[in-house]
C-alpha cells in the first residue's frame, strides 16, 4: 500500500537507486540491440539468481557499462574497416572496368581490329593520338542503379554533349552504406575536355551521392595503383577478420552473463519501488509497510522478516501486528493446474467477493456436462479426449509452453478442461448412441419386427408398394424391454428418428436446466447465511424459489408425470404437455387437448399467480426493506451517517497487517496496493456498492432509493427472463444427422476424406465451439447469477514477474 501519497516520486528514499536501475537497463538494452544485429538470441536465464546487494550491483554496473564500451568500439572498427574494404574494392573495380575504354593500341603483328562501333571500344581511337591537340581528362566512380537515368540526362543537358559517358554494372554486389541492403551498383566512366565541364561534372556527381575516385591517366600508373589495391585489400581482409573474433569474443561474454544481469536488476528494481511505497519513522532507522496477507502465511511472512534481519546483521527486530480495516479485503483463491482453467471460466465472470462462495468447484463438473449434452458423440469426444490426453502428458515440454500462438496457448492453458469435456461426450455419445454422427450396434435391439409380421396382415404385395413399415409398440412381443444402455440404434432407421430424438433431448435438457438452475439458488442460502443477511432469504431467495418452482418445476412434473402415466397402449390419448403450459400462462383450457388429471386448470392458476405474485416481492422487497431500515433510526434521535465501506468479517481469512523492518528487499517484499489502486470489479452484475461492501455487506447503504430500485430491477428481470430463455431455447433446438451414400470403392476413398475434413473442420471444431460458448453462457446467466455476485477483486501479492524481455 502507497504511505507516501503526498511525497513526490522525485523526492522518494530510493529514487536514486532506482535511476541506477533504469541506467543499468538501457546498458543492458544496448547490449540486446547488438546481440540482435550479430544474429544471436538470448536464451532464457539458466537459474533464478538472488537480488543483489549493493557491492554486486555495483559490480554488475561496472561489468556491463565495461562490456558495452568495449562493443561501441568494436562495433565503430569493424564499421570503419567495412566501409573502407569497401571503398578499395569499389575503387578496384573502377580501374577493372575503365581500363577496358580506355587501353592502349594492340602491339605490332596483331590481327586488325574490326571498326564496327561497340559499347567496348576504346574511348580513344590510336590512329587519332597524333591529330590530338587538346588534354583529355576522366572521372571515375560509383553511383546508386535508381540515379542512372536521371545522372545521365542531367550530365547531357549541362555539359551540352561535350563528355562521352560509358555506364556498366559492377561484378559483385555491395552493401548499400545508408540503408544496409546489398545492391549492384554501376561503375561510370566520363571523359571530357576543359575545366570547366570537369567541374560541372564534379558537381551533379556530388548532387547524386556518387562515390567519385581519382583515375590515373597512364596505363602504367593505373596497374601500379590496382596492385596496391590489391595489397591494402588483403590487409584489410586480415584485420577485419580479427576484429569480427574478438567482437564474437565481446558477444559470447554478453551471452553468458546478460540473463543473469537482467533478472538481477529488474528484482533490485522491483524492491526498491516497493521500498518507495514504505513509509520511516521518526528516527528513520525502520521502515513500516502496510500489507494483505492471508492468515495460513503469516508465520512465513514472520519467518521472511526474520531472515532478512538476520542476513542484513540489523539489531532491529522485525515484528508483524495485524491492524482493523475498513476496506474490503482482496479475494485468494488457490489453484493448481487441474483447477486454473474452470476457475478463469468463473474469473472471466466476475472476482469472487471476499469468502463468497466460488462456483468453481461445481463448474469442474456441470460446465463439462452441459457441453456434453450438446455435443454428445463418441467418436468426435474420443478426439478431443486424445488431443486434450497429448497435451496433458507433454505439458512440460517447453516447445508446447513457450508457443507464440494465442489460440494454441488458450487452448493449452484449458487442456483439463478439453479433456472433461471430450470424456463427459463419450458418455453422452453412448447414451444417444452417436459415433460420428451415426449409429452404432453395441447390443441387440429391444425391437422385434418378426413379431409384428407374424400379427399383421402383411403380404408380397402390400411389402412391394409400402418400402417403409412401421412397428407398433402396442402389439405383443414386438417390444421386448428397454435397451441396455443408451437409445435403441433401430431408431437410426425410423422416419421419425428426428422427432423423437428432438422431444428426449429437449425434455431432458430442460429437466438439467431447471436442476441447474435450481441448485444456482440454493447456493445462495450460504452466501445469505455467512453474511449475515436473513432479510435476503424472505425477500429474494424465497420468490426466487417460488417464482421458479411454480412455473418450471411444475414443466418438470408434468414431463415425469406423462412418461409415468402413459404408455403403449393409451399413447395415441396422450395429451401435449406444451399446449398445456402455454394455456397455462392464458389462463385458458383446450377442449382438443385432454388434461392430465383431475383438477389441472384450477392448479396451473394457482401457480401462475404464486410465480406472478412473487415478481413484486423480488422486485421491491429488498429496497423497501432497506429504506425503512434507513429510516429507523430517526425516530429515537439523530441520524449517523455510515460510510460506504465496510469493514472485513470478524475473524476472517484476510487482514490488514503493519509490518516494521529495516530497508530489507525480503521485508518489502510481501507489499500489496489495497481498494485504490484496483479496478474496482469487472463482475456485469457488479455496482459501485457492491465493490465497496464485497457485494454482501449486511449493512450496505445506498445513496438513495433510485439507485437501489434500479438495481434490484435488474436483478429481478435478470432472473426472470434468465429462466425463460433457458426453457424456451431447449424447446427449439434441434440435431440433425449427416447420411452419407457410398457408390463403389473408387468413390470410397474421397467420400470418406471428405468426411473426415467436414467431421473434424465443422463437427468437431465449429460444433464444438457453439457449444462450449453456450456452455459458458448458461453457466454465467442461468447458474451464476443465482447466487454470485463476482464484485471483488484478486490478491495479486509481490512476485518477480517473469522474464517479459522480447
Amino acid at each position: 500500500r502507497q504511505l507516501n501519497p503526498k511525497v513526490s516520486p522525485f523526492q522518494r528514499r530510493f529514487v536514486g537507486e532506482v535511476r541506477r536501475c533504469e541506467e543499468m537497463e538501457k546498458t543492458f538494452t544496448f547490449l540486446q540491440q547488438e546481440l540482435r544485429g550479430a544474429g544471436r538470441a538470448l536464451g532464457p536465464c539458466p537459474d533464478n539468481p538472488r537480488a543483489p546487494l549493493a557491492r554486486e550491483a555495483l559490480r554488475v554496473q561496472e561489468q556491463s557499462e565495461q562490456l558495452a564500451q568495449e562493443l561501441r568500439e568494436v562495433s565503430r572498427n569493424r564499421a570503419s574497416l567495412r566501409g573502407r574494404l569497401r571503398e578499395l574494392r569499389q575503387y578496384l573495380h573502377v580501374l577493372r572496368e575503365g581500363q577496358r575504354f580506355t587501353s592502349l593500341p594492340a602491339p605490332l603483328g596483331s590481327p586488325a581490329r574490326p571498326r564496327a562501333l561497340s559499347e567496348r571500344e576504346p574511348i580513344l581511337d590510336p590512329s587519332l593520338h597524333q591529330h590530338l591537340d587538346r588534354k583529355i581528362n576522366f572521372v571515375a566512380g560509383v553511383i546508386h542503379p535508381w540515379r542512372v537515368s536521371a545522372f545521365e540526362r542531367l550530365l547531357w543537358r549541362a555539359c551540352r554533349g561535350y563528355l562521352v559517358a560509358s555506364f556498366v554494372e559492377m561484378p559483385e554486389p555491395m552493401e548499400d552504406p545508408a540503408t544496409g541492403e546489398s545492391i549492384t551498383w554501376v561503375i561510370f566512366l566520363i571523359s571530357y575536355w576543359g575545366e570547366q565541364i570537369g567541374q560541372k561534372i564534379r558537381k551533379i556527381s556530388d548532387c547524386f551521392h556518387c562515390h567519385v575516385y581519382p583515375y590515373p591517366e597512364s596505363e602504367a600508373s593505373r596497374a601500379d595503383t590496382m596492385s596496391g589495391l590489391h595489397s591494402q585489400i588483403q590487409d584489410l581482409s586480415v584485420v577485419l577478420e580479427e576484429t569480427e573474433q574478438y567482437l564474437a569474443q565481446v558477444l559470447d561474454k554478453v551471452v553468458l552473463a546478460l540473463p543473469t544481469w537482467r533478472v538481477q536488476v529488474q528484482k533490485m528494481k522491483a524492491i526498491y519501488l516497493v521500498l518507495n511505497q514504505c513509509s520511516f519513522d521518526v528516527t528513520e532507522k525502520c521502515l513500516i509497510a502496510e500489507v494483505w496477507c492471508p492468515v495460513q502465511d503469516l508465520t512465513q511472512v514472520q519467518d521472511a522478516l526474520r531472515q532478512g534481519s538476520y542476513k542484513s546483521g540489523s539489531g532491529v527486530e522485525c515484528f508483524v501486528q495485524r491492524i482493523p480495516t475498513s476496506e474490503s479485503p482482496p479475494t485468494l483463491i488457490r489453484t493448481n493446474k487441474f483447477t486454473a482453467g474452470f476457475q478463469s471460466i468463473v474469473d472471466a465472470y466476475g472476482v469472487a467477493s471476499y469468502q463468497e462462495v466460488n462456483p468453481a468447484p461445481y463448474a469442474i463438473i456441470t460446465f463439462p456436462f452441459i457441453f456434453a449434452i450438446m455435443f454428445g458423440d463418441v467418436g468426435h469426444g474420443l478426439l478431443m479426449f486424445l488431443f486434450a490426453l497429448w497435451m496433458v502428458l507433454y505439458e512440460d515440454s517447453p516447445s508446447l509452453r513457450q508457443a507464440s500462438n494465442e489460440i494454441w496457448l488458450t487452448f493449452f492453458e484449458g487442456r483439463y478442461l478439453i479433456l472433461l469435456m471430450g470424456a463427459f461426450s463419450i458418455y453422452t455419445g453412448f447414451i444417444y448412441n452417436e459415433c460420428f454422427s451415426k449409429a452404432t450396434v453395441i447390443f441387440p435391439s429391444a425391437w422385434s419386427v418378426a413379431a409384428m409380421a407374424n400379427h399383421s396382415s402383411w403380404s408380397s404385395a402390400y411389402l412391394a408398394t409400402h418400402p417403409s413399415l412401421t412397428l407398433d409398440p402396442n402389439v405383443t412381443g414386438v417390444f421386448q424391454g428397454p435397451y441396455p444402455f443408451g437409445i435403441d440404434p433401430i431408431w437410426s432407421l425410423a422416419t421419425n428418428h428426428l422427432n423423437f430424438l428432438n422431444s428426449f433431448k429437449m425434455k431432458m435438457s430442460v429437466v438439467l436446466g431447471i436442476v441447474h438452475m435450481g441448485f444456482g439458488v440454493l447456493l445462495g442460502v450460504f452466501n445469505h447465511v455467512h453474511f449475515q443477511q436473513r432479510h435476503r432469504l424472505v425477500l429474494e431467495l424465497l420468490p426466487e424459489v417460488v417464482f421458479l418452482l411454480a412455473l418450471f418445476g411444475y414443466l418438470v412434473f408434468l414431463i415425469f408425470y406423462k412418461w409415468v402415466k402413459f404408455s403403449a397402449a393409451n399413447s395415441l390419448v396422450a395429451p401435449s404437455i406444451l399446449i398445456h403450459f402455454i394455456d397455462m400462462f392464458l389462463f385458458t383450457s383446450n377442449a382438443d387437448n385432454l388434461p392430465l388429471y383431475r383438477g389441472q386448470v384450477p392448479v396451473q392458476t394457482v401457480l401462475v399467480v404464486l410465480a406472478l405474485a412473487s415478481v413484486p416481492v423480488l422486485l421491491l422487497g429488498t429496497p423497501l426493506y432497506l429504506c425503512c431500515r434507513r429510516r429507523a433510526p430517526r425516530a429515537g434521535g439523530p441520524a449517523v451517517r455510515l460510510g460506504s465501506r465496510r469493514g472485513a468479517q470478524p475473524g476472517g481469512r484476510s487482514g490488514g497487517l503493519t509490518a516494521g523492518a529495516v530497508s530489507q528487499p525480503v521485508a518489502a517484499g510481501e507489499q500489496e496496493p489495497l481498494l485504490e489502486g484496483q479496478e474496482a470489479g469487472n463482475s456485469v452484475n457488479a455496482t459501485k456498492e457492491d465493490v465497496e461492501s464485497g457485494g454482501h455487506s449486511p449493512d450496505a447503504e445506498h445513496l438513495d432509493f433510485a439507485e437501489i430500485f434500479m438495481h434490484q430491477a435488474i436483478h429481478t428481470i435478470e432472473y426472470c427472463l434468465g429462466c425463460l430463455s433457458e426453457v424456451l431455447w431447449t424447446m427449439v433446438m434441434r440435431n440433425g444427422f449427416v447420411r452419407l451414400s457410398y457408390a463403389g470403392g473408387v468413390v470410397l476413398v474421397p467420400v470418406f476424406a471428405a468426411f473426415a475434413v467436414l467431421t473434424v473442420a465443422i463437427l468437431l471444431v465449429m460444433e464444438g465451439l457453439s457449444a462450449f460458448l453456450h456452455a459458458l453462457r448458461l453457466h454465467w446467466v442461468e447458474f451464476q447469477n443465482k447466487f454470485y455476485v463476482g464484485a471483488g477483486y484478486k490478491l495479486c501479492p509481490f512476485a518477480f514477474a517473469p522474464d517479459a524481455w522480447e
